[in-house]
């Protein structure tokens, strides 16, 4: 057996007739006469020392052989497009459409005013952003990659972590003076809380201080559905709430909101939470992607 004279031209077209079928398929699609076609084929066979097809049918059918070559070198094949492929994005500037999705809050808050900077950056890539906040399949939906706010993901897709999350009770210092401050997490109790209508938020809110926990019931006569319009109640001196970091911390930096009870984490759901880049799992990213991830990366860095 020589396999000197394989071509990856020659890989191709059996690749190509293995799912054509027949001589004349694979031709009329590449516009040539179907004897270049078999010649071609017979050629690879004579080089690697066994047939591809059984050729006592009128339809073409791989031999147990040709099935099993098949199998093995399609993924070559693909390494070597998918490498040819990540060469040109790097040595063009990426460009494309980039459909990116993330909940409505993260979206409004934490991305949009990056958005700016990535336009700047990569003039040739167009934005089409999916702001809301129901889960998006992203294969179904043709989506590129995706921020989610959850424990770490799992499954087919790749998880690439942004940041991690945390959550604070706030307040805003007028109504910490009309009301009084909280010094321990049962205080809440006793408060008229700002609610998010989602299970946890709405009713039990989580704290944690070293190896203890407590979970306190809490209730309130505001229930907003946008953590974002939750924000603006509390600094307008609604009530205490429970707030994502990115959310509020120019706020606590700033003094328009008071972190109620600092010496503890809190959560309504899980402690250890992140902004994910979720992404499908495949080995080749596409320039436009990866020019996206590494940019909110750094730029979250700073």
């Amino acid at each position: 057996m020589d396999q000197s004279h394989l071509s990856l031209a020659a890989l191709q077209m059996f690749f190509d007739t293995a799912r054509a079928g027949s001589f004349a398929a694979v031709a009329r699609t590449r516009g040539v006469d179907p004897s270049i076609v078999s010649r071609q084929i017979k050629g690879l066979e004579h080089a690697l020392g066994f047939a591809l097809f059984d050729r006592n049918t009128r339809r073409l059918h791989l031999t147990e052989a040709g099935r099993l070559y098949l199998d093995r070198a399609r993924g070559i094949l693909d390494e070597l497009d998918a490498a040819r492929q990540e060469a040109i994005d790097v040595m063009a500037q990426p460009s494309g459409l980039l459909r990116l999705t993330t909940s409505t809050a993260f979206g409004e808050r934490w991305l949009m005013p990056r958005i700016a900077g990535f336009a700047a950056s990569y003039p040739g890539i167009s934005l089409d952003l999916m702001l809301t906040d129901n889960v998006v399949d992203i294969a179904q939906a043709g989506v590129d990659l995706a921020i989610r706010l959850a424990p770490q993901p799992v499954g087919a897709l790749v998880a690439r972590k942004l940041m991690d999350t945390s959550y604070h009770v706030v307040a805003s210092p007028d109504y910490l003076a009309r009301i009084g401050p909280l010094d321990r997490p049962q205080d809440l109790s006793a408060r008229d809380c700002l609610l998010l209508p989602l299970p946890g938020y709405r009713s039990q809110w989580r704290f944690r201080q070293g190896d203890a926990q407590t979970e306190v019931a809490v209730s309130g006569m505001i229930t907003v559905s946008s953590p974002v319009a939750l924000h603006r109640a509390a600094r307008d001196g609604l009530g205490p709430t429970l707030l994502a970091g990115w959310i509020v911390e120019d706020d606590l930096q700033s003094g328009r909101l008071v972190d109620c009870l600092p010496g503890w984490d809190v959560s309504a759901v899980d402690f250890d939470t992140a902004a994910w880049l979720v992404y499908p799992s495949r080995d080749y990213v596409p320039g436009k992607v990866r020019a996206m991830i590494d940019y909110l990366v750094a730029t979250n860095a700073k």
